[in-house]
């Protein structure tokens, strides 16, 4: 390795400042990649390098004399099709012709959705047919195919799994609820999950960029499933109060799901739309981690009801909740 020094596209994200804080903390010389014009703080000791996603030569000197490129820009959700491409498919294309020019190593981040879905017993596992169940894992399956085809460079794939931790804005709604004592359930309460802390990602990709292993792919998750049900049983614990789920009937799960679809077109973000509604009738999103544990040498450490104490800590730290 040339030096420890990593580029970090995404650097202003959810996982992406985690992972220079991270990266930072490990001695490594860290340059946060952000859109031109981002008035988003970055961590201390961080240097913030702009180019835009589709901008190859302005990642590529960016990227240049970097050890490593963590690829973590990404789009999560998003109206339709078409948006998810131009950011996950086509920003990753633009990235990889990038890190080609610098001659990096890739450490590309994708997600369980690429693969689709699991259950308790039968995990997803690295080596299945992908059946992503929306646009979203559709994409991130697109982008892994631009790493496989395109980069000249060693590259690995990790895919976490449901991703939480301070930071996180995905499960805060289901925190604010849950501090009113309402617990809604869009799923069965047994519907099957891998979840995992944000701290134990950062050190996933840490271990992946100090890694020698070349043209991999990687689930990383906590290697017990938990469920929708545990999942706010726990919450409920973090908040000491009682769990008193309240299911949604599947036929007002859809109709939330279009109303939200009704709610983009209109210029605003719903909570659930139609690809959200894939994912909660699907029987589950379970992975397979050992391959992270017997190749990479990576064990997700913290359980979901330390991770959402932490979290929901966190939360009251900075007053959104």
């Amino acid at each position: 390795m040339r030096s420890r020094s990593v580029s970090i596209t995404g650097a202003t994200g959810f996982l992406g400042r985690r992972l220079s804080a991270a990266f930072r903390d490990a001695g490594w010389t860290v340059r946060a990649v952000v859109r031109p014009g981002s008035p988003a703080p970055l961590a201390a000791g961080v240097d913030r390098h702009e180019a835009a996603l589709d901008d190859i030569a302005g990642l590529a000197r960016a990227f240049a004399g970097s050890a490593v490129v963590a690829h973590c820009a990404g789009l999560v959700r998003a109206p339709h099709p078409a948006a998810f491409h131009r950011v996950n498919v086509d920003g990753t294309r633009a990235v990889v012709a990038a890190v080609n020019a610098a001659g990096a190593r890739l450490v590309h981040i994708s997600s369980l959705a690429a693969v689709g879905p699991g259950t308790a017993a039968r995990p997803a596992r690295e080596d299945d047919v992908p059946r992503p169940v929306n646009a979203y894992g559709r994409s991130k399956l697109a982008g892994e195919a631009v790493v496989r085809d395109d980069a000249q460079t060693p590259w690995i794939i990790l895919r976490p799994s449901a991703v939480y931790g301070p930071g996180d804005r995905g499960f805060l709604p289901l925190v604010r609820m849950a501090t009113r004592r309402l617990f809604p359930l869009a799923t069965s309460p047994t519907m099957p999950f891998t979840f995992v802390y944000i701290d134990d990602v950062a050190a996933a990709v840490l271990r992946a960029s100090e890694s020698h292993r070349h043209g991999e792919a990687f689930f990383i998750g906590h290697a017990t499933p938990e469920t929708a049900g545990s999942l706010l049983q726990s919450i409920a614990a973090t908040l000491a109060c009682s769990y008193r789920p309240l299911p949604i009937p599947r036929a007002v799960v859809r109709m939330a799901g279009k109303c939200g679809d009704l709610v983009w077109a209109v210029g605003g973000t719903p909570l659930v739309d139609s690809s959200r509604v894939a994912e909660f009738t699907a029987p589950g999103f379970v992975c397979d981690v050992s391959g992270a544990t017997t190749r990479l040498g990576f064990t997700a450490a913290v359980g979901l009801g330390e991770g959402m104490a932490r979290t929901v800590e966190w939360y009251r730290d900075q007053r959104w909740i």
